[in-house]
């Protein structure tokens, strides 16, 4: 599923594998090798970054939310894709 992490920016969902705040040094020595490898995907509009979405293929995007609100985004969008599969299963 696609979900909205700010200002039109939409990732898929089921390739995050972390949603993290980018203010520990850790994440920002990681944020700051990615835009070196230009693996990094600006997605705040110029804005703070308030979370750092870790992706499978190594990327890392950031976004201008609330890892809090991304990881609601992300809870709404695998128990809407758990009702689909469920309607689906029911009709055949």
């Amino acid at each position: 599923m696609l979900i909205h992490i700010g200002f039109g920016n939409i990732v898929n969902s089921s390739k995050i594998i972390a949603i993290v705040s980018p203010d520990s040094a850790p994440v920002k020595r990681m944020v700051q090798g990615a835009r070196e490898k230009g693996t990094a995907i600006d997605a705040t509009q110029g804005r703070k970054t308030k979370s750092v979405l870790v992706m499978e293929n190594s990327q890392v995007v950031l976004s201008a939310l609330l890892p809090e609100t991304i990881a609601g985004r992300v809870g709404s969008a695998q128990m809407q894709e758990e009702s689909i599969v469920e309607g689906q299963d029911e009709r055949e």
